[in-house]
């Protein structure tokens, strides 16, 4: 037997001074109400009702364990009402995992119109440019940036992030302007580092279509989108980065944009989590907000399948 169930109508039946009183409007029998009251006296190994023929007493420990039931069975109330009440309206703790610029140049900026909306949720958002595990790490959602990796979670799209070549204008004045892709060959070009080694194969996409890969030369690897650009800004050399993170730099004429006439290559980006019957309100709420802040269009659900597949994720974030 249920032991939440018999602790319930233990209590029922105390309340009620009868096993007859306390079967009328349950949908039980007398007899399965002494069921449940004689299954719990054989797990505590104790009676709990002195019972005659005309009247029934608590026993001491009967006493004790109904005081004990009441408090339980309130503790459990509780909790269901709690639970049910996360699902109905957005509140508790939010963990959003996304990539450093990613979370640096769009979410940093959104979360106070998304907390404005939603005062009962406290968002926690931790940066980190590798794939975690939702399920282990405890996150809710997750920011990915590039080709997803094939799992069970649930993806809906965001607008793509876009690439671009840029350099300081000192650079330029010093070493000249590269007209084409295929003129990086001969500058200075300063690499994401990776701990596989730096990202020194920049792809393009020309003007019909087709796409260039250019093995580009330097001298200075960096493990950070922002330090990489710190050092273009310092004149350094040229670098290929999220459109994000260098606009402010470009509209101040402190970065220049070279083969603007190109199309950008761009990654895919999605915002990921797990597979639920139904959304907590919280997270259903945080994702119709980066839909509708940062996706490319109506909304699209997608489920990444099962198995193995390799991600071309975060190259610069």
């Amino acid at each position: 037997m249920d032991r939440f169930v018999s602790m319930s109508i233990f209590v029922r039946v105390i309340e009620r001074g009868s096993f007859a009183a306390a079967a009328e409007g349950s949908g039980m029998t007398p007899t399965m109400v002494g069921n449940h009251v004689r299954a719990l006296e054989r797990l505590l190994g104790a009676r709990l009702l002195n019972r005659t023929t005309r009247r029934q007493n608590l026993t001491e420990t009967g006493r004790n364990y109904y005081e004990q039931c009441i408090s339980i069975l309130a503790q459990l109330q509780s909790a269901e009402i709690d639970a049910r009440d996360m699902r109905a309206r957005p509140r508790g703790r939010l963990r959003v995992s996304a990539p450093i610029i990613y979370a640096t140049c769009k979410l940093a900026p959104a979360m106070r119109d998304y907390l404005d909306s939603y005062p009962d949720v406290h968002v926690e958002l931790a940066l980190n440019d590798r794939v975690v595990d939702l399920a282990d790490g405890g996150f809710d959602a997750a920011i990915r940036v590039g080709a997803l990796p094939d799992s069970n979670l649930i993806a809906r799209p965001l607008a793509p992030s876009p690439r671009i070549v840029c350099a300081a204008p000192e650079y330029l004045l010093k070493h000249g302007t590269p007209a084409t892709p295929k003129d990086l060959e001969n500058h200075h070009c300063l690499a994401f580092g990776f701990d596989s080694g730096p990202e020194r194969d920049w792809r393009f996409i020309l003007a019909d279509g087709s796409q260039q890969m250019v093995r580009v030369p330097g001298r200075l690897d960096v493990g950070g989108g922002l330090a990489l650009r710190e050092a273009a800004l310092a004149g350094l050399g040229i670098i290929l980065q999220p459109e994000m993170m260098l606009e402010r730099e470009i509209a101040e004429g402190r970065l220049i944009r070279l083969f603007a006439d190109l199309p950008a290559p761009t990654f895919p980006v999605h915002i990921v989590y797990l597979p639920e019957r139904k959304l907590t309100a919280k997270l259903a709420s945080f994702v119709d907000f980066m839909t509708a802040r940062f996706g490319p269009g109506p909304n699209h659900v997608a489920r990444t399948h099962g198995g193995h597949g390799v991600a071309a994720y975060a190259e610069t974030y």
